[in-house]
């Protein structure tokens, strides 16, 4: 799966085009979530590498069973697993935890978010009213 490009898609149909937007989108993307993860280990006064890994882990679960599902319905060119392909929507459905595009991308997708969630954890250092 290529994340970009299924991103950059809900932009323009343009291919490389498609590859920078969507890019562009998931860069932005994870600074929103770098804050988020900031907030929870701020809220548990707890920042290491194996629960900033924990909580990528749970991102990563989040991201595939509701985001993944979520997908057809908001993408203007995917089809849906009631309605299948067709001239307008061309691009096939996730399904669940993405395995429609192969067993490799669950398995990348918790490998990489739990690695985000690791090196957020290492490097973040909680406030001193909190240590």
């Amino acid at each position: 799966m290529n994340l970009p490009y299924l991103i950059g898609t809900f932009v323009t149909p343009q291919r490389e085009k498609a590859k920078v937007y969507g890019f562009m989108i998931h860069l932005g993307n994870g600074w929103v979530f770098s804050i988020l993860y900031v907030l929870v280990f701020e809220a548990r006064h707890m920042a290491n590498w194996w629960f900033g890994a924990l909580l990528g882990l749970a991102h990563a679960l989040l991201v595939l069973t509701v985001g993944m599902s979520l997908m057809p319905g908001l993408h203007p060119r995917m089809a849906s697993e009631q309605h299948g392909l067709n001239a307008n929507r061309q691009l096939e459905p996730p399904g669940f935890m993405a395995l429609n595009y192969g067993v490799q991308t669950p398995i990348s997708v918790f490998l990489a978010h739990a690695a985000f969630g690791a090196i957020l954890g290492s490097l973040y250092q909680l406030s001193r009213a909190a240590r």
